[in-house]
């Protein structure tokens, strides 16, 4: 009797501890997410430590949470008391929302090309001047496109980026792209009007990554623009944003669909 006693209390008393098990699990999977970034941002490791190492363990603490709180409200909630199921439901959704972001970044990365540099023009690309003194620090390829195979993968993936055409005379083109740019956010680096280049740089929300862009304008048919990202360990999936916001300057660069098509005068792309 005194055995069957002590194994029920011994049961009971998990049951209990069961929702404060599952919100330290969730909470464990908070603070390694939010790690990630945070330690990067501050020198303290390399962003491919925050990505391989502390994304993936917070997505299976995570799951952990969602599986503790889970049985725990399945099995045990005639056992435990209010306030412990309101623990339950908050651990549950909380490791279901940790666990989903590195999913959906695993997702996307599956999803795209492994290719962190976009241009309109693959056989011309526009080359970068004012940025170049400002990357050198972090290698010689950094403003450089990479040629043949990357843009193959970005054609085969990307197939509608392609340079803008605007029925607009050049300088009132290089304009619309210059207040393209100051309206998506971006840092201006330059804008050369005589040579209808703009460098601009955007950085992530998230991790602080900067991405470089430079467009260009000119008088012909076809002009071009690129933006070019750093090398990354999870490249396609954070480097994901790029062709969105590519699509994002040709559609604000076009006021409506007639000043794309027929163009007399200039051509915009990135």
């Amino acid at each position: 009797m005194t055995i069957v006693t002590g194994y029920s209390e011994a049961r009971r008393s998990l049951v209990r501890h069961a929702p404060l098990l599952a919100l330290a699990l969730a909470m464990i999977a908070v603070a390694l997410l939010a790690l990630g970034p945070i330690g990067w941002r501050a020198g303290w490791w390399h962003f491919r430590f925050s990505l391989l190492s502390l994304m993936p363990w917070a997505a299976y603490f995570g799951v952990a949470a969602l599986v503790v709180s889970a049985l725990t409200l399945l099995l045990g909630r005639s056992r435990i008391e209010p306030r412990g199921i309101v623990v339950a439901v908050l651990a549950f959704a909380v490791g279901g929302l940790i666990a989903y972001v590195p999913w959906h970044y695993d997702r996307i990365r599956r999803a795209v090309p492994p290719i962190h540099d976009i241009t309109t023009d693959p056989d011309n690309p526009p080359a970068f001047v004012a940025v170049v003194p400002l990357r050198e620090a972090t290698g010689t390829d950094r403003v450089a496109y990479e040629g043949a195979k990357i843009a193959k993968l970005q054609q085969q993936a990307y197939p509608d980026i392609v340079p803008l055409t605007l029925a607009l005379a050049p300088p009132r083109a290089f304009a619309r792209a210059l207040d393209t740019a100051k309206r998506l956010g971006w840092t201006i680096d330059a804008a050369d009007d005589a040579a209808g280049r703009i460098e601009a740089s955007d950085r992530s929300r998230w991790f602080g990554f900067t991405d470089d862009i430079v467009i260009r304008v000119t008088p012909q048919a076809r002009a071009a623009a690129s933006m070019y990202a750093p090398p990354r360990a999870w490249g396609a999936a954070i480097s994901a944003s790029t062709p969105l916001a590519s699509r994002a300057t040709f559609w604000r660069c076009a006021p409506h669909p007639a000043a794309r098509a027929n163009p007399p005068a200039s051509s915009v792309g990135r």
